[in-house]
């Protein structure tokens, strides 16, 4: 009060926690942009694949040795020109982010700038990952882990998204941040094991020749595990009284988009993957319903800490 007094435009100098120009706020929008990007990212990264571009730049980090071929551009080099693209840019917002995340420290969660630095190690590694991609000539292992760390970054977006969004919890969930956080880590590993079928391309080579069908029947059995996980979670969410309306979208997304998956798993196989927007789709839904079920976890978790106040009436009654 006496600061404002001597000084009545020093209150006014430091925007709201909920004005657009807050740290908080201006962070908050620059991580959920990120997050959009990296799914779009790892969808041109899935068509780059399936549409046997992953080589198609021949060198790296540059494509024949220039920021942009024009001379030798095509489908594929678009591809994954693009890709590179995409990922350079979403580099340099992982650089902004860590940035304004130390610069504003002090209005900031302390576990912000931690995260931050976290998301721009994850994004440098995957970088890497990017490069070795093309330079080991896309050996298996390491385009599974580039798939493996592209999901790890961006799940971190979304937790440090959902950590920084406005949010009230009813303190109802119970055990459901468990169950998120079970389906997560399923759909997760499910994820990983499609990368691998993809990136030794079992699935082709089993319906060829009769090779790696092993890796492939390993994929279609590891469905089971995440898809009844998630479906214990939507149930265990519906029967939960007085659930956040937040929390209550999110279990319904997650189903729709575990039955969509499931559908296009199915004409994915049943077609032998000739259909190349099948395939980009169930592996970029895929990570979409992984994004959902972390969001679902950090929010469940967020509503057992950050429980709305009790009315004042029942303050004074008891």
């Amino acid at each position: 009060m006496a600061d404002s007094t001597i000084n009545p435009k020093l209150s006014q100098s430091a925007p709201s926690r909920n004005s657009p120009l807050h740290p908080r706020v201006r962070i908050r929008r620059l991580v959920w942009k990120m997050a959009i990007a990296t799914l779009a990212l790892m969808a041109v990264g899935s068509a780059t694949r399936v549409m046997n571009a992953g080589l198609a730049c021949p060198d790296w980090p540059l494509c024949y040795g220039q920021l942009a071929p024009l001379q030798q551009m095509n489908f594929q080099v678009f591809l994954e020109w693009f890709h590179r693209l995409d990922a350079s840019l979403i580099g340099v917002m992982a650089i902004a982010l860590a940035g304004l995340a130390l610069w504003y420290r002090q209005d900031l969660p302390g576990w912000l700038p931690w995260a931050s630095l976290g998301a721009l190690t994850l994004i440098l590694v995957q970088g890497m990952l990017g490069g070795l991609t093309v330079t080991e000539l896309l050996r298996f292992d390491i385009v599974t882990a580039h798939l493996g760390t592209a999901l790890l970054f961006f799940t971190l977006l979304l937790v440090i998204g959902v950590l920084l969004t406005p949010y009230r919890g009813t303190g109802t969930t119970g055990g459901l941040p468990w169950l998120g956080l079970t389906a997560a880590i399923l759909v997760y590993l499910q994820s990983l094991l499609g990368g691998l079928v993809a990136s030794r391309w079992a699935a082709h080579q089993c319906f060829g020749l009769a090779e790696l069908c092993q890796v492939m029947n390993s994929h279609i059995v590891g469905v089971a595990p995440p898809t009844l996980a998630t479906l214990l979670l939507i149930g265990t969410a519906w029967r939960t009284p007085a659930l956040h309306a937040a929390l209550r979208r999110l279990a319904n997304l997650a189903g729709i988009l575990l039955l969509l998956q499931i559908l296009l798993g199915i004409a994915t196989f049943r077609l032998h993957l000739q259909v190349e927007t099948l395939t980009v789709s169930h592996q970029t839904v895929g990570a979409a319903l992984l994004g959902t079920l972390v969001s679902f976890t950090v929010l469940a978790l967020r509503d057992r800490r950050e429980v709305e106040p009790a009315p004042q009436s029942t303050l004074e009654g008891f």
